[in-house]
């Protein structure tokens, strides 16, 4: 059974159509990408998964159980995490009042602080910076504590909006590691990313949306070496 299940999903922005009846698997364990050109309903499907978007049609299971109708702070406490596009902290507060907000749906306070010294670990820059407003963090900082935000509710499924969006390469690189290490830690993650090459590289499995349709998915490794793929989208 699949941890997330997302079944003919449609949502309109107005009259457009964002969305086209989207169907989707992420197993337990998986990386899974979804990759596209912009416009092309990736985001969308995201907030929809998260419920911050409703939907004209469809339905989300996670975990067997059907969450279309769910609000957003309840998806949170069910095990979705979701670090949007733009990285979205606040500016004004400092880096550990930002994560601390990640942990909003919990009241197990002792577990909530092993997990702020857990996040330091992850991401010992932000332990350097714990009492500085997050606003004068360099992007790749503020990156990397919109993810380890997501991480303080404690989720099985972490849903990542273009990670590597306006970073240097070697802070994509560095991003990119820190991915792989939280899915080898038990993390499932589907991943919506810029970089369709890379996010490929470091995933399990491929979808491919184009105008808000799947039009090609399959094993990351195999569609690395479609020459339809590689042609239509990497420039192969």
């Amino acid at each position: 059974m699949a941890l997330l299940e997302l079944e003919n999903l449609s949502i309109n922005y107005g009259a457009i159509q964002a969305l086209r009846k989207l169907s989707l698997e992420v197993h337990q364990g998986e990386i899974v990408t979804l990759i596209g050109a912009n416009g092309a309903g990736k985001s969308t499907t995201l907030r929809g998964i998260s419920r911050l978007l409703g939907l004209k049609e469809g339905k989300i299971r996670f975990d067997g159980k059907d969450i279309t109708s769910a609000p957003p702070h309840a998806v949170v406490k069910m095990g979705i995490a979701h670090s949007p596009e733009g990285r979205q902290v606040l500016a004004r507060q400092s880096v550990e009042d930002n994560l601390l907000l990640g942990a909003y749906v919990r009241n197990d306070k002792s577990s909530i602080h092993e997990d702020l010294l857990r996040m330091y670990r992850l991401f010992p820059r932000l332990r350097e910076r714990k009492d500085q407003s997050a606003g004068t963090l360099s992007g790749g900082e503020q990156q990397m504590l919109a993810i380890a935000r997501a991480l303080m509710s404690r989720p099985r499924l972490l849903l990542l909006d273009e990670p590597s969006l306006g970073l240097a390469p070697l802070i994509v690189l560095e991003i990119f590691s820190i991915i792989r290490a939280l899915n080898e830690a038990g993390t499932t993650i589907l991943l919506v990313e810029q970089n369709a090459r890379l996010a490929m590289q470091h995933s399990h499995r491929t979808y491919l949306l184009e105008a808000g349709q799947i039009s090609f998915s399959g094993p990351s490794k195999e569609l690395l070496q479609d020459e339809r793929v590689l042609h239509a989208y990497l420039g192969g």
